[in-house]
């Protein structure tokens, strides 16, 4: 093979590693988002109960303060009762009587009710604060391995841009700047091998003497159809 064309063959594999470096990057902190999107989550639902709970404890507040008024309205009829002398106060004493009994009654069950509600809310909430200590735990843990993760891929995407510096260096300078020309539109494709006498760019056939060029790799042919630069792998027969 060429030896400009070896050097481009190495070139786009190393251009291809550093592409892939980024999305692993990405790729590691997407977990860390996930794991924080469950906390957060979790946070806004122990705040949404504790909220509940506040309000669950402001009802039964001004419910127990009317039970107290209506008790003491209670106190009051029974003393009034004792001095009134006509049917029809009587009558009418009985009715706020029976009234205020039943706002009692009432008011008495909305408290049990709230107490239940709470009661149910409270225990809610425990588990959720509980889960929440054991994700941010889990996120502590996953925050070092991905760290150690990333700072692992960024030693190798060192060491492949080194090695790749290195080849730069090595490369003609026109080679080179065709090579960069081929690349600002065909990214990591930019040099391709030819399978069954078809580009694996564009995956078009190719001519016999373009394949024939390719072959020989005697100089740096490109696909007539894409313009990638093409080379001959070696086939393996199953």
């Amino acid at each position: 093979m060429n030896k400009y064309l070896e050097q481009l063959v190495e070139l786009a594999k190393y251009d291809t590693q550093i592409g892939s470096f980024e999305p692993k990057i990405k790729s590691q902190k997407e977990k860390l988002e996930e794991f924080s999107k469950d906390a957060l989550s979790l946070k806004e639902q122990i705040n949404k109960l504790e909220s509940d709970i506040k309000d669950i404890k402001s009802k039964k507040s001004k419910h127990e303060a009317h039970l107290a008024e209506l008790k003491d309205k209670l106190s009051d009829i029974s003393k009034k009762g004792a001095i009134v002398q006509t049917e029809k106060e009587i009558k009418a004493l009985q009715l706020e009587e029976e009234i205020t009994k039943e706002q009692i009654s009432f008011s008495n069950e909305e408290i049990e009710r709230l107490d239940n509600l709470q009661n149910n809310k409270n225990e809610t909430l425990k588990e959720a604060i509980a889960k929440l200590s054991e994700e941010e735990e889990s996120i502590k843990e996953l925050q070092v391995a991905i760290e150690n993760s990333i700072n692992d891929i960024n030693v190798e995407r060192n060491d492949v841009s080194m090695k790749r510096g290195e080849l730069v260096e090595k490369i003609d300078s026109k080679i080179l700047s065709f090579y960069e020309k081929v690349r600002r539109w065909a990214k990591n494709t930019s040099v391709v091998p030819v399978r069954k006498q078809a580009c694996y760019g564009c995956y078009m056939k190719i001519s016999d003497k373009t394949y024939a060029e390719v072959i020989k790799s005697e100089e740096i042919v490109t696909c007539p159809h894409c313009g990638r630069i093409l080379y001959k792998e070696i086939e393996i027969t199953e």
